[in-house]
């Protein structure tokens, strides 16, 4: 019977399977985003988390049992260096899955996984768009203001003749 036995073997043997784990993730490490198939994502998913939040603690002994599942000294720099810098504020959750459809050769289902704080995509804030209308309000609204004091002189000249033709009227 299979109770109680949650991971996915994807139809590997335990050392296949453990190998081929520790590569994606390096992958996953040095280029912050990769392709692959649903399952194995979600096995990655499950593998990377716990290495992650080890390296957020930057101890020897911490590295060294990182590197007991990674066997690769370019990738710990990369995870204790920039990975854990970028997400030593998060609490966890530090990949994401984005399912892309199916692959053409054999429909599996494949996706992306990222690690989350390195996508540009998605740090991008989104610029409110200005309109045609504000952009030529701007200069009336500079031009007003320069035609009003001709107005005021005008009304400052007209009450002067005001007098002098009630003087002629007179």
């Amino acid at each position: 019977m299979r109770h109680s036995k949650k991971f996915n073997h994807l139809g590997r043997t335990a050392s296949h399977r453990s190998a081929m784990l520790a590569n994606m993730a390096i992958s996953l490490i040095m280029h912050k985003r990769i392709t692959t198939t649903v399952a194995k994502a979600k096995a990655l998913k499950k593998y990377v988390e716990p290495l992650v939040t080890k390296a957020k603690e930057d101890s020897t002994n911490s590295r060294r049992v990182v590197f007991s599942y990674l066997q690769n000294k370019e990738a710990i720099k990369e995870l204790f260096g920039e990975v854990a810098q970028k997400v030593g504020d998060r609490p966890g959750g530090y990949t994401r899955i984005i399912k892309l459809g199916t692959r053409q050769g054999d429909a599996a289902q494949v996706c992306f996984i990222e690690l989350v704080d390195f996508d540009p995509e998605m740090a991008k804030e989104t610029k409110k768009k200005t309109t045609r209308r504000s952009r030529k309000a701007a200069p009336k609204a500079e031009a007003a203001p320069a035609e009003a004091p001709v107005a005021e002189e005008a009304k400052a000249e007209a009450p002067a003749e005001t007098p002098a033709e009630e003087a002629k009227a007179e």
